[in-house]
């Protein structure tokens, strides 16, 4: 495979998500969202990250930018997922409402919080008295990692969703091989892994883990069933921020033999998540990272 010319590397923490027919690309200081319209054409938008929360090296500290790093991205995947959904809406002549767009975000939330948080707190307290407060972890935190696979493989099998995965599969397709130093073609493109220790599923599998320890660590300590559950609310900034240095740690040293075992787990379950993408979709998520690169080159010219 050519590698004529490869582009200069981007910082570390570039990454992305999949959007409605389309994908999301962030930098340090831009980001830029691509859609295929009805039509064929490709919609693109691109802009700079200007508020304190990209700008300031507070928010940057290592622990606190994996905190931050969830609201900013919940907030761009909102807008981004926003943008992509009037690009299609609009050839019916349909308008979808920040507002509209909000709200199925936040019951989406609810219902995750309510699956992923209250059932496995079911389970566990329903074995606390009769194993002890160790053995309400070791379930509850079974019990999630159980409802996450059925749950990802479930949502797979909808059509739409799986063309989802398959952005969120061109996603990544193209910022391995950017990262490989591959031109950003097509026909190069398309031979990528589907796989990046950086994923956002990846991390779910950290966050499971690091919960899982932390819990555990309360449960010895404070086992009095108020602390095990007021743990669950108070813990998530740590969890996150562990999670996120972890996730970090193990993308900077994936060659190591040790880590490469680590990252079994982080990699095998972006399986559930990605699907192979077509051209067309190929090409949506190069027009999208190479938005971001020239927002990013601007910016440091």
């Amino acid at each position: 495979m050519s590698t004529a010319n490869p582009a200069p590397p981007l910082p570390f923490f570039y990454g992305g998500q999949a959007v409605i027919e389309g994908v999301l690309m962030r930098g340090p200081h831009t980001w830029a969202v691509a859609a295929r319209r009805p039509d064929g054409g490709i919609s693109l938008r691109q802009a700079n990250l200007t508020s304190r929360v990209y700008t300031s090296a507070f928010f940057r500290l290592p622990f606190i930018r994996g905190v931050i790093g969830l609201v900013e991205m919940l907030h761009l995947g909102t807008s981004a997922m926003l943008w992509s959904a009037n690009v299609k809406a609009k050839a019916e002549d349909i308008e979808i409402s920040r507002g509209a767009v909000t709200v199925t975000i936040v019951l989406s939330m609810v219902f995750s919080f309510a699956l992923f948080f209250g059932l496995p707190l079911v389970a566990g307290g329903a074995l606390r008295h009769r194993g002890g407060s160790l053995a309400f972890t070791v379930v509850e935190g079974t019990t999630r990692a159980l409802l996450l696979v059925g749950y990802l493989l479930l949502i797979s099998r909808i059509p739409d969703v799986r063309r989802l995965f398959q952005y969120h599969g061109a996603e990544h397709k193209t910022i391995n091989a950017f990262e490989a130093g591959w031109p950003l073609e097509v026909a190069h493109v398309k031979r990528a892994s589907l796989l990046h220790p950086r994923c956002g599923t990846g991390f779910l599998v950290v966050v499971l883990v690091v919960s899982l320890v932390v819990f555990s660590l309360v449960a010895l300590l404070h086992p009095n069933f108020f602390w095990l559950v007021a743990s669950r609310i108070l813990g998530v900034p740590v969890i996150a921020g562990v999670g996120f240095e972890w996730i970090r740690f193990m993308a900077r040293h994936q060659r190591n033999p040790v880590v490469k075992v680590m990252l079994w787990p982080v990699l095998g379950t972006q399986k559930f998540t990605t699907r192979e993408p077509d051209a067309e979709q190929l090409e949506v998520a190069i027009a999208a990272f190479n938005a971001a690169r020239q927002g990013e080159e601007r910016a440091a010219a």
